[in-house]
Parts: C-alpha cells; sequence; structure tokens
C-alpha cells in the first residue's frame, strides 16, 4: 500500500522488500537491501523519512516526523517490533528495541542499542557505542564488543531475511496437516535460568 500525496511519491529501491501489509506514504526513501516488515506504517506527509541501506524496520512499527524536520534511520539501522520513531536520528548500525519510542530530535549514536520498551525524550543524544534503557531512558553503559557484534549479526539475519523475501516471499494455501519432515524440525530451549 504506496501512495503519493501532494505529489509526492515514496522511491523504493528495487533491491528492498516491503511488506504488502505495510503503508508508505509520501516523501519516504527506501535503499536497496533493508526490510520494511508486515503493519507498519511510515508516512512522509509531513516531514521526509530516509531509510538507508540494509535498515530493517519490524512489524507494527510507526515512522514519522513534523514538518522540516527528516526521520532519518541509517545503513544497518535496526527498529524492534513495534517501536515509534517520530523526528529523530538512528546511526549507522544502531538498534531500537521493541515497542520503544523515540522522540523529536533525539539522536541514538552509532552502534548504540535502545532496551525494548524504553522511551527516549525529545533531544537526548544517546553517544556511540552505549546502552540506553528506560522510562525515561538513561544511558547505563557503554557496550562491550561482543554486544555490538550480537547486533550486527542481528541485522545481518534480516538483511539475508531481504534477499529470501525477494526471491521466494509469496502467498499460498496452508496445509491441511503436518508432515512428518516438517514436524521433525522442531528446537528445543535451554530455559535453565543464568544465574542457577
Amino acid at each position: 500500500m504506496i501512495y503519493e500525496i501532494d505529489g509526492i511519491k515514496p522511491v523504493i529501491n528495487e533491491k528492498a522488500f516491503v511488506h504488502e501489509s505495510a503503508v508508505i506514504i509520501g516523501d519516504v526513501i527506501i535503499e536497496e537491501g533493508s526490510y520494511i516488515g508486515p503493519n507498519s506504517s511510515i508516512r512522509g506527509d509531513f516531514g521526509r523519512i530516509l531509510i538507508g541501506k540494509n535498515v530493517n524496520i519490524q512489524d507494527c512499527c510507526i515512522l514519522h516526523g513534523y514538518t522540516g524536520i527528516d526521520t532519518i534511520i541509517e545503513e544497518n539501522g535496526h527498529i524492534g517490533h513495534s517501536a515509534i520513531l517520530h523526528s529523530c536520528h538512528i546511526k549507522n548500525n544502531a538498534m531500537v528495541g521493541m515497542g520503544a519510542v523515540i522522540m523529536d530530535k533525539a539522536v541514538v549514536g552509532c552502534n548504540s542499542i535502545v532496551g525494548a520498551s524504553s522511551l527516549v525524550p525529545g533531544m537526548m543524544n544517546i553517544p556511540d557505542n552505549h546502552l540506553a534503557l528506560g522510562i525515561p531512558a538513561k544511558v547505563k553503559r557503554e557496550l562491550r564488543e561482543e554486544e555490538i557484534e550480537w547486533k550486527r549479526e542481528s541485522t545481518q539475519s534480516y538483511i539475508d531475511l531481504t534477499t529470501r523475501c525477494l526471491k521466494d516471499f509469496k502467498s499460498c494455501e496452508p496445509l491441511k496437516e503436518l508432515t512428518p519432515a516438517r514436524n521433525a524440525k522442531r528446537f528445543e530451549m535451554d530455559y535453565t535460568p543464568k544465574n542457577s
């Protein structure tokens, strides 16, 4: 569902994947390799929205902004399910956790992570390589290199998903029952608390 407004049409690179249930309106630019998940709303009807290369915007996210203020997500940005971004700047390789809200003129630094359900107030500047969380969000500490690497790997899985979707994503009729081969593909999780 892609719409123009005031004669301005979204620009979507042919190597980006946009789910058919996502709504993209107006002054929106989506670069190569980016993934836009189901039921996302990206409204460029006031401010411009720039989505860089290899960004993932997961299910039910909302991106919007004020007139004259761009909402920017730089390359390898990772926006978790149901996050809300409004006239803010997410820098290279940063992650916004599920359900987090990033308000006007806030900046999330390179490689930084905003915790799930956090509220980043307007004008807040989260430094590069840091973890911020809470309501309102507070910068808690510098991220360890293994945490930044985990984030890179997580984002890579969405870059790979974009490729998979461009190649194989299609509507289908469901199976009536589980096949034995499919049933064999089950995963066991270790639910042992880490502190025990």
